[in-house]
């Protein structure tokens, strides 16, 4: 193989009986259990000390630790970047927190030319220990230039370090492990997702930076998501094993690097590939992985692989639209059954059963008690 072979990480054994907890509430817990045990960690951004504390990850940060670590900026995103880079090259352990990825947009010339490239052209003389957390995807009818997920545009650049958690687990172990890191980590959260909950522990721990994880075993067909996108992936699988139809489902995780050892093992075995992504088809994640697993697994291939995620159309406000614009359980259920060619009569059960379970469901909402603007 032409990429480097990536370790999936394994299970959590500390994870099965660990509480219960928001992701929102595991980035909170891990970030103020590294600002305790490290004085150099800080937070800054627009909104960290909002009402809303940016969907509840910075809850409690300012009270326990005060104006100077947890720091309300004004409107400059290029120039919040740049301090946040020059603080973490002079030693500093910056968490720097946008709550939407469209924000970073206005600061990429730093983040390319400056955060990704400093290790590489001062020969790590200097670093760049940076944490930049950024806010993906859909809700509220925010459309255009606040719903978007951009995640390859990061991914694309070398020295960045790219990370998209699904588990609650991850947010908290994978947030941590970025504020151990040299070099830059963008650590992208879907903003649906901070409601997901489910188990992680209270104490400090990490997890790898590294690596896709297979969260459902399958027979059939290899259903392969990014963030959110996980969980429809999921409930389709759950939806076609009613039909006979076993699927395999593999959270990404990591954007860059691309672990791609759980996905080839197991395209080795179903012969089949759907990809997810939160963002547009064209040019994302899912067609960088069907591109390297035809590339060197083509033989293991019993039907041309599928991706799936947004059209190539901008982002749509009006909820009447989002219906059909983002990917769904029922969409992933539809393609997987096309790929294997299911009957006409399981086709349709499933579909009814996609149908039936997303019943009452608003596209643009995930979550009724939640009030917010952001």
């Amino acid at each position: 193989m032409h990429r480097e072979r990536i370790n999936e990480p394994g299970p959590d054994p500390m994870a099965s009986t660990a509480p219960i907890k928001s992701a929102a509430a595991a980035i909170a817990e891990g970030t103020r259990q590294a600002m305790s045990a490290d004085p150099s960690v800080f937070v800054i951004g627009e909104g960290v000390a909002d009402p809303k504390r940016v969907f509840g990850t910075t809850a409690g940060l300012l009270e326990e630790f005060g104006a100077d670590r947890v720091i309300e900026t004004p409107v400059a995103e290029s120039a919040l970047t740049g301090i946040a880079i020059g603080a973490a090259m002079q030693g500093q352990r910056p968490i720097l927190v946008h709550q939407r990825v469209e924000f970073a947009l206005l600061a990429m010339e730093q983040l390319v030319n400056n955060a990704a490239k400093t290790h590489y052209v001062t020969n790590g003389v200097y670093t760049v220990p940076l944490v930049q957390r950024m806010v993906i995807g859909r809700g509220w009818g925010q459309g255009p230039a606040h719903s978007q997920s951009l995640e390859p545009l990061f991914a694309h650049i070398p020295g960045l370090i790219v990370a998209m958690p699904s588990s609650v687990e991850d947010a908290k172990g994978m947030l941590m492990q970025a504020l151990v890191q040299q070099n830059p980590v963008l650590f992208l959260e879907h903003r649906w997702y901070h409601y997901r909950t489910g188990p992680a522990p209270d104490t400090p721990f990490t997890r790898p930076l590294e690596g896709s994880a297979i969260l459902k075993k399958g027979r059939d067909v290899t259903l392969v998501g990014t963030s959110y996108s996980v969980y429809e992936a999921l409930e389709a699988a759950s939806i076609l094993d009613q039909v006979g139809v076993s699927a395999e489902v593999v959270d990404l995780r990591m954007l860059r690097p691309l672990g791609l050892d759980s996905i080839t093992s197991s395209v080795a075995k179903t012969g089949r590939l759907i990809t997810i992504d939160t963002g547009w088809t064209a040019y994302g994640a899912g067609a960088e992985i069907i591109a390297s697993i035809t590339s060197d697994q083509f033989q293991s291939l019993k039907a041309g692989p599928v991706r799936l995620g947004l059209s190539d159309h901008p982002t749509p406000s009006s909820r009447g639209l989002t219906g059909d614009f983002y990917p769904s359980a029922q969409s992933i259920v539809e393609a997987a059954c096309k790929m294997l060619r299911v009957g006409t009569d399981k086709l349709e059960a499933a579909r009814n059963e996609a149908l039936k379970r997303a019943e009452g469901a608003i596209p643009d909402i995930p979550n009724p008690a939640f009030k917010g603007p952001f």
